[in-house]
């Protein structure tokens, strides 16, 4: 194991690691959600879809610490709750999926729903209901199961909360909470259905040091008054890792 470790730390592919950890944090730091978008489609170019996965869960539980304080101050964490329990319902189906997955279609699927939500942001699609309870843990189980299929738990609440009434600080402190909540609940059915292995888990501490001091970064650069440009920043990042991250440059 420790061989393992150290022949990757040892390689350019670590570094590319890094280097999307460190690009995940700026961008989860500001915007509140991104890390899974960023991080994965770079990832799972090195490495397995279960590594890429505990890698990235380890290091976004740790790396948002510092901005929880805050978070709870400007979210709803009563709301975050909701959703997190719909998350529970639908996690399990979800790693169901990614087991039977190969890494190739993984790598396709985390890069095309990536892209689809930022077209879908982009455009302006949201929803204009009102978020009622059920409404809130039903995107939860939805987010449960694409979390455990591909990593991204985000999208539908990102979907949903986009088209709410609520102030960009509530919203991000929301979402920001609820991954932390995601990542959480993956970490513990990867390691009971046995998909967690102590390698991912050692490099996921290693990379979340440049992730968690992106993450500081990029909170401390997040005004209210100027979340416009830092979107368009967060769009743009999104954009060209998942299109990077496509299978098809291979070859």
């Amino acid at each position: 194991m420790t061989e393992t470790v150290a022949s990757l730390l040892a390689t350019d592919n670590f570094y590319l690691i890094l280097l999307g950890a460190t690009i995940a944090g700026l961008v989860r730091g500001f915007a509140g959600f991104g890390t899974a978008m960023v991080f994965l489609p770079i990832a799972s170019q090195v490495v397995p879809p279960f590594w890429a996965l505990t890698i990235m869960v380890v290091m976004d539980v740790i790396g948002p610490l510092p901005t929880v304080p805050r978070a709870l101050r400007d979210g709803h964490p009563r709301d975050v709750l909701r959703l997190s329990a719909g998350l529970l319902v639908g996690l399990p189906i979800g790693v169901g999926l990614l087991s039977l997955m190969a890494p190739e279609v993984f790598r396709y699927a985390v890069s095309l729903i990536a892209l689809m939500l930022l077209a879908a942001l982009i455009a302006g699609l949201r929803y204009r209901g009102t978020l009622t309870r059920p409404l809130i843990y039903g995107t939860g189980a939805i987010g449960g199961v694409l979390g455990g299929s591909s990593g991204l738990a985000g999208p539908p609440v990102i979907m949903l909360y986009m088209a709410s009434t609520h102030p960009a600080k509530v919203i991000r402190a929301n979402l920001m909470l609820f991954l932390i909540c995601a990542d959480i609940a993956m970490l513990a059915i990867f390691a009971l259905t046995g998909f967690i292995t102590l390698t991912p888990v050692l490099l996921g501490l290693i990379t979340a040091v440049p992730y968690l001091l992106a993450n500081v970064v990029g909170a401390a650069i997040f005004k209210p008054e100027y979340e416009k440009p830092y979107r368009i920043a967060a769009y743009a990042i999104i954009a060209g890792s998942a299109i990077t991250g496509l299978p098809l440059w291979d070859a």
